[in-house]
């Protein structure tokens, strides 16, 4: 197995990232975000204070946080006034005294500004209006679109959020709903993320939705739906509560408190995954299962990507590999087709497809590329023929449990994946993650 050499120190404005060095900064670390946020349909416009407690990994003079377009009204460290300057996506802040390493200190970020997404080489992400509302889809530069961050996967914190805007507007935020209050023609809702969440996969919500309740599970699960596509959505997502639990059996316990599903009444190019959140478009619902293997996909995210998240986005395939598979045993799981049918018709498309790409590292223009999602689960499903399904669902059920919350990479999964099949898989992960020529598919043709 090839892996890069450790990516350099980071400075104040850069992650350090192999892929996206000026997303995310360097010299503190996030603990919590406090978001205070008006938002106004019509005009599109966002009134926000944020509030974010972080610690110093060295001594600064100065920092940076990851901004979009708006207007500051006022920065303060410490309570104290900030000078601050902006360049591009990016808030310099100075305090008015360096912070010694290990400091626990509080940037407050006044601002107000109409939220519009973030241009990137895969269109524009973040912060979007619907027909009538908006949505938030960050992966994988769009938190700025909306709240001042330190925008890189491996920087997770906990969140509060509060948001207030048009009462007859139901509001989903990714976090636990902690309450709901009224004031004349607007409400306020208030939610809190516990678990250590990346700022990629926080979702504001805002639709004229009605709440569904699936049955009563071990794990709380409801939807926000439009009235118009109730009937499709009921028929649709009828097997949510056997997913949930067939993907427990396979994955472990579900890792947050409770899983919220949006529907938004305009029509999505794909599915987002946010955190304990999926949103999907109104063409994704029919009323006859068509797009079921979207709604495994989402979901096996939760385990994968956002418990999981990768410490660098050049090993998105844990992401995106792994939430593949599940489609693929969910299917045999179901009655469909088995995995085996399913890896060896998908091995058959990507082996007519280019061999130039290596999915332990396909470069930042194809971090999407449907090869690194499907040549993702084609490695997994070769590991499981490698180690036996009792050591390949048992390794499994351990990387998600020893890592929950936390940061992940290939080298980690590849070291526990050894331990599991008890010899060097080398040959193996080489072969099938850093070369772009794939190797033969085991079991029946």
């Amino acid at each position: 197995m090839i892996f890069k050499a450790a990516a350099p120190a980071p400075g104040a404005d850069t992650s350090g990232d192999s892929y996206l060095p000026r997303h995310g900064n360097g010299g503190y670390r996030v603990q919590h975000y406090d978001l205070e946020l008006d938002y106004r349909i019509g005009p599109n416009r966002l009134s926000g204070k944020a509030s974010i407690r972080c610690v110093s990994t060295q001594a600064l003079s100065r920092l940076s946080l990851d901004f979009g377009e708006f207007r500051i009204n006022r920065v303060l460290v410490g309570g104290k006034p900030a000078r601050f300057t902006r360049n591009q996506h990016k808030l310099n802040v100075k305090p008015q005294k360096s912070l010694p390493v290990g400091a626990e200190f509080t940037v407050e970020v006044h601002y107000v500004g109409n939220p519009k997404p973030i241009a990137g080489i895969w269109g524009d992400i973040g912060w979007d209006e619907l027909t009538d509302g908006s949505l938030v889809a960050s992966q994988p530069i769009g938190a700025p679109s909306w709240f001042p961050c330190n925008d890189h996967p491996a920087d997770k914190a906990t969140y509060r959020v509060s948001l207030t805007t048009a009462s007859p507007y139901a509001v989903f935020v990714t976090g636990n709903l902690k309450s709901q209050y009224t004031r004349a023609s607007t409400t306020t809702w208030v939610f809190e993320r516990n678990e250590p969440t990346p700022t990629y996969l926080m979702s504001v919500q805002i639709g004229r939705y009605d709440e569904f309740e699936f049955p009563p599970a071990r794990v709380l699960q409801r939807a926000g739906v439009p009235q118009r596509l109730h009937r499709d959505f009921a028929r649709d997502f009828g097997r949510q509560g056997q997913i949930m639990e067939s993907l427990e059996t396979m994955f472990g316990p579900y890792p947050f408190d409770e899983y919220v599903i949006v529907v938004t009444d305009d029509e999505l190019d794909d599915p987002i995954e946010a955190q304990g959140m999926s949103i999907f478009g109104a063409n994704h619902v029919d009323g006859k299962r068509t797009h079921e293997r979207l709604v495994v996909h989402e979901l096996a995210h939760q385990w994968f990507g956002n418990s999981l998240t990768v410490a660098d986005w050049r090993h998105i395939w844990l992401n995106e590999g792994f939430a593949t598979y599940a489609e693929w045993l969910w299917s045999e799981e179901s009655g469909g087709a088995s995995a085996q049918t399913l890896a060896r018709s998908w091995y058959t498309r990507m082996k007519a497809k280019p061999a130039d790409l290596k999915i332990a590292d396909p470069g930042v223009e194809r971090m999407f590329d449907e090869r690194v999602y499907k040549r993702g689960a084609l490695t997994l499903h070769a590991l499981r023929h490698a180690l036996g399904d009792d050591a390949f669902f048992a390794l499994v059920k351990a990387w998600a449990a020893e890592h929950r919350h936390g940061t992940v990479t290939t080298r980690e999964f590849v070291a526990m994946a050894e331990l599991y099949a008890g010899r060097s898989l080398r040959d193996f992960f080489r072969g099938w993650l850093d070369s772009p020529v794939m190797p033969a598919l085991p079991g029946p043709g």
